[in-house]
């Protein structure tokens, strides 16, 4: 035996690899093709040598604290706080993210209860408020997706996928841009006269 490289791999091990790779394919590092190819490698392999390979021409994974790469690319957000964003960067996006999750909630919660009201009037007597089946169960479960949300960082990773995405289309429209400038406007070009 020649050392580590020899030496089984356990499923933790593979394990690691599947979420090193997953990181790579949300960088845009691997596209879907290599990702799932390395993804079956990665849980077939036998000894550590075989897991390296897959992981030798994607950069380490950097915690967004020293990483000068990516995370800092959020447009027009100051270099500084958690993940390159300043603390009110970072506010505006916990709170546009919690919008997200609570404004449908609070709108059904506001259409139940009217109709609830409405009925009550109607019926001239306090009906039984059978909203509340509706807002607690749905609210406890957006209370927690809140706060799990919140502490694993949820915002933040949905406001980086959001920006990647604007830069994506961004690009694709320039692209367009300058397939349509190189090619001749058929009304420039003169036609013939048969």
């Amino acid at each position: 035996m020649d050392g580590r490289d020899e030496m089984r791999a356990a499923d933790a091990d593979r394990e690691a690899v599947a979420d090193r790779l997953r990181v790579a394919l949300g960088e845009g590092r691997l596209d879907l093709h290599e990702y799932d190819e390395r993804l079956q490698r990665a849980y077939a392999a036998r000894t550590y040598a075989e897991l390296d390979v897959l992981l030798t021409d994607l950069p380490p994974v950097a915690s967004p604290e020293r990483s000068t790469l990516a995370t800092a690319g959020l447009a027009g957000s100051p270099a500084g706080g958690v993940g390159g964003q300043s603390a009110p960067a970072g506010r505006a996006v916990a709170a546009r993210w919690l919008a997200e999750i609570w404004l449908p909630y609070l709108r059904v919660i506001a259409i139940v209860v009217t109709i609830w009201a409405v009925t009550s009037l109607l019926s001239q007597e306090l009906l039984y408020f059978w909203p509340a089946w509706v807002a607690g169960p749905w609210g406890a479960v957006l209370a927690v997706r809140t706060i799990t949300g919140i502490t694993g960082g949820e915002p933040r990773r949905q406001a980086v996928e959001r920006e990647r995405r604007r830069r994506r289309k961004q690009a694709k429209r320039e692209r367009r841009r300058e397939l349509r400038a190189g090619e001749p406007d058929e009304r420039d070009d003169p036609q013939p006269a048969s």
